[in-house]
This record gives structure tokens, C-alpha cells and sequence, in this order.
């Protein structure tokens, strides 16, 4: 649906220019590796786009240049070419496509494939990301959150979790470039993510608090590994929490009004 210049592809390219300082970071920490990676990224996804344009009239999507961007940046640095575009085509096609495209689809689609690159390579070690990629995350949120892209409430959940969190627990100190750019990369996705006030506090904190659990709990979690299961699992209580906050404010309307 398209309203003013706000369709879906004019979010989409907006999305691509706020995320470009995390972008630009890891590629000049990573070298001529990132910019392969990459490119194989956007090739595969490009590929399955032709595919369900062809098969279902299904309209592509600059869309999947961030999911490209995401999994690269995100996914365990040596895991070979053939599972990692095995690991993109899952998420792309089971995340996002076979709902109709970005815009309808249930979870990021690069979440999902990183889930699925973690429990079907859990040997592969996860990126240890340099710490210039979580300072790029912070102006990348703030522009998203400025432009409207990204829920302010859901990264001032998070900022505030983590950051009381960090406070208690100064090890976890060493998690927080993962944990920002996770949360910028993944958890922020405005389609994915809760969509009411309170869904969005809730989608946001709640991110941030398994993201604390898992980095403590999880004996050998890489701090990326543990943001990237705090990420889906968040993004599977979105839906929940949009549900209770709906019926929370139902349930105030009755008691004002009978």
C-alpha cells in the first residue's frame, strides 16, 4: 500500500542509508573478505527473489540487501561459502518469501537464518565484532529512530535493561558491541518488532534481558551467539506482547466506560 512517498521500498532504501555506518565499520575491519561475503549474499538473494517473481508474480525488494548485510556481518566467519549461503537461502525463503514478501513476513529473515546457521554448524565459532562496529550501531539507531524506522520505546527498552544490567555486572561490558548491533540489525526490523507502546517497552527490554541471561547462563556463548538467540526469541513474543497490551487496553476502556 502506498501512502505519500512512505511505500514499502522507499522504507526499505531508508532503512539501507541509516544502516550504512555498521555497514561501512565492518567492512573496513573485515577487508576484500567482507565485500566477497557480501556480494555472494546479495547474489543468493537476488536469486530467490527471481525465482518467486517468476513462480508467484511476486514483486522483489531492495529489502534483502539488509538481510544480506545482516547475516554476513553476524554469521561465524568460517563456516565456508556453501553453508553460508545455504544458511541465507533458508532465512530468505522461509522468513520472509513464502509469506509473500517483506512487509508480510513474521521474523527477520536474517534471524532466521542465523538461527539456523547456529543449530545446524554449532561448531562454527561466532564473529568476535570489533568494537567501531557497535560505535557506527548507536548514530545508525538513533538516525532510524529519527526517521521513524526503528521504535525509540523499543531501543530505550533495551538501552535501559542493558545498561542497569552492565552496571551490576561490568563483564558484560564486553557483550555490548554484539548486543547493539543485533539489536540494530535484527530486533529493530520495524516489521518483525511489536508494534504498540507497550509491546514495543516489553519487545525491546525483553531482548535486552535474555541477552544478559543468555551471556551469563550459557557456558561457551559467544556474545554474538547469545544476542542473536535473544533477538528470536524476542521477536517470537512480539506477537504476545502486542496481544496483552491490546487486552490490557480493552480491559481499561471497559472499567472507564462499562
Amino acid at each position: 500500500m502506498r501512502q505519500g512517498i512512505w511505500d514499502r521500498e522507499t522504507i526499505a532504501l531508508l532503512m539501507i542509508a541509516a544502516l550504512l555506518p555498521v555497514a561501512v565499520a565492518w567492512a573496513l575491519a573485515a577487508g576484500p573478505a567482507a565485500a566477497v561475503r557480501f556480494v555472494l549474499g546479495l547474489l543468493t538473494v537476488a536469486g530467490w527473489q527471481l525465482v518467486f517473481m517468476l513462480a508467484r508474480a511476486q514483486p522483489p525488494s531492495m529489502s534483502g540487501v539488509i538481510t544480506a548485510a545482516a547475516v554476513a556481518i553476524l554469521a561465524p566467519p568460517d563456516l565456508g561459502t556453501i553453508p553460508f549461503l545455504l544458511g541465507l537461502s533458508f532465512g530468505v525463503v522461509f522468513g520472509d518469501l513464502v509469506f509473500g514478501g517483506w512487509g508480510r513476513n513474521v521474523l527477520n529473515p536474517a534471524t532466521v537464518a542465523l538461527a539456523f546457521l547456529g543449530f545446524g554448524f554449532p561448531a562454527a565459532p561466532w564473529p568476535d565484532l570489533p568494537a567501531q562496529l557497535g560505535w557506527a550501531a548507536v548514530p545508525a539507531a538513533l538516525l532510524g529512530a529519527a526517521l521513524g524506522l526503528f521504535s525509540a520505546r523499543l531501543l530505550a527498552g533495551a538501552a535501559l535493561v542493558f545498561g542497569a544490567a552492565c552496571w551490576i555486572e561490568p563483564a558484560l561490558r564486553e557483550g555490548a558491541t554484539a548486543f547493539v548491533a543485533v539489536l540494530v540489525l535484527l530486533v529493530a526490523d520495524p516489521v518483525a518488532s511489536a508494534g504498540t507502546r507497550f509491546g514495543r517497552w516489553g519487545n525491546g527490554a525483553l531482548y535486552a534481558g535474555l541477552a544478559v541471561l543468555f551471556a551469563l547462563a550459557w557456558s561457551g556463548a559467544a556474545p554474538v551467539q547469545a544476542a542473536v538467540a535473544a533477538a528470536l526469541a524476542a521477536s517470537l513474543a512480539a506477537p504476545l506482547l502486542d496481544e496483552i497490551a491490546i487486552a490490557a487496553w480493552v480491559a481499561r476502556r471497559r472499567r472507564r466506560h462499562g
